[in-house]
């Protein structure tokens, strides 16, 4: 008598056969290498079988999240959840998609905070638990730095990043090579670019603050507006706004076709940094820590990404599913080798192995400085996390073209700081109803 369910079996009552839990994931084998790493759960924990549903060929979130909530909708059996971005984790647990895990946390007397280097704490539970850990760092031209004569910094501040951007700025015209290169905010960029100053804090790293209230009044906005327009108007050592727009300039080419010498930008291109068949590496590149606003500030701390693992509120199997959760997120890393765990636990070497075996992927692993990388990862400490609101694409619009009317000379900071400031308070408003 075995029932079907979806592809999963049930095992009939009183049965001790192995239970099967589905999970559900964006994760490509290549990305994640499921082929190794699910049989190395299954063997250590023979009662529990893991079904893989993959919901995007190509890994991407957009496609992953549309099919994941259709199969909720259609009552399809789930029970673990790999969600990617903070938005759609928030937006899943606020629908009731996710149960809170803070049951098994307690039984198994787990303190997350010192168990994982990312808090994913939502509304005062716990939804998920994190696995990669992303951090933003520089990365840097090292033969560049070598001809100017700079050492390669392990723990700055941003007037030190703009003083190395102007030196490392070559050349006039066409042939001009920058000293750094944003890519963002807008135009398929990242919102990290207007949040300089704001991501490296150990609270209140983003527009909104954690009650919801916004925080557009912090003057670390005004002071990341300020390094823009010094760095683009005043030094010209960035790769200039509007050439990035009209020239759809990306991070990669501006990197190793050597257009800029520094690129801020997310540890996922760690993966990349030895070069690749599309961009060959012909340089030496080293990595630096995300900068410090003042000297005394303490470092380390950078924006992030990381994957959410969730229990489905739905399955029948919730204990299971917290068992492979934990191992995943711990263990489970270091079997998949493909990404830098955000567990705390992960001895130096084991940490150094990784990277190793991620740089060894590249073209010319020897021609980048890997203590770099391990020391920056090493070092990072996570700022309390603000999950994102349901309406927060509408506030990066609005900061975005606050923004875009400042660099191009349409309005002044002052107004630049009021406009985005009325305008993200008018959203928070509207949406209270």
């Amino acid at each position: 008598m075995l029932a079907g369910c979806s592809g999963g079996i049930t095992e009939p009552t009183g049965s001790k056969g192995p239970v099967t839990i589905r999970f559900f994931t964006h994760g490509t084998e290549s990305l994640y290498n499921w082929s190794q790493t699910l049989p190395a759960f299954e063997k250590k924990y023979p009662d529990i079988k893991i079904e893989l549903v993959q919901l995007s060929e190509k890994g991407e979130t957009l496609e992953a999240n549309r099919k994941l909530d259709l199969a909720a909708s259609s009552g399809e059996a789930m029970d673990v959840l790999m969600l990617s971005d903070p938005a759609g984790f928030a937006q899943r647990v606020a629908i009731g998609m996710a149960a809170p895990m803070d049951e098994f946390i307690a039984k198994e007397g787990l303190k997350v905070n010192e168990e994982y280097k990312v808090d994913t704490k939502f509304k005062g539970k716990y939804y998920a638990l994190p696995t990669k850990l992303n951090p933003w760092y520089v990365v840097l031209n090292k033969d560049h730095l070598d001809q100017a004569g700079l050492p390669v910094p392990k723990d700055w501040t941003w007037d030190e990043f703009m003083d190395y951007a102007k030196k490392l700025t070559k050349g006039e015209g066409p042939s001009k090579r920058y000293g750094a290169f944003f890519h963002g905010p807008t135009d398929g960029g990242f919102m990290e670019f207007l949040k300089l100053e704001l991501g490296n804090q150990p609270k209140n790293m983003e527009y909104l603050k954690a009650d919801g209230t916004s925080n557009m009044d912090s003057p670390l906005f005004r002071k990341t507006l300020e390094i823009f327009m010094k760095m683009e108007k005043e030094d010209k050592s960035l790769t200039p706004y509007a050439d990035r727009i009209s020239q759809k300039l990306a991070y990669r080419p501006a990197f190793f076709n050597q257009n800029a010498s520094m690129v801020l930008m997310g540890s996922w291109f760690t993966a990349e940094l030895g070069g690749t068949d599309q961009f060959p590496l012909n340089f030496n590149v080293a990595v630096a820590p995300y900068p410090k606003n003042a000297p005394g500030d303490p470092s380390g701390y950078a924006p992030f990404i990381t994957d959410y693992m969730a229990i489905a509120a739905s399955s029948k199997y919730k204990e299971e599913a917290y068992k492979f959760i934990r191992w995943y997120t711990t263990e489970g890393q270091i079997v998949q080798g493909k990404q830098i765990p955000a567990w705390s636990k992960v001895k130096s070497d084991e940490m150094d192995k990784i990277i190793d075996l991620i740089l060894s992927k590249t073209k010319s692993p020897e021609k980048v400085d890997k203590d770099s990388i391990k020391k920056v990862v090493a070092s990072f400490k996570s700022g309390e996390q603000v999950p994102p609101v349901t309406y927060q694409a509408e506030i990066n619009k609005a900061i975005q073209e606050e923004f875009e009317k400042l660099v191009f000379g349409k309005q002044d900071i002052d107004a630049t700081v009021k406009n985005s400031q009325d305008r993200v308070q008018k959203l928070i408003d509207t949406n209270k109803k």
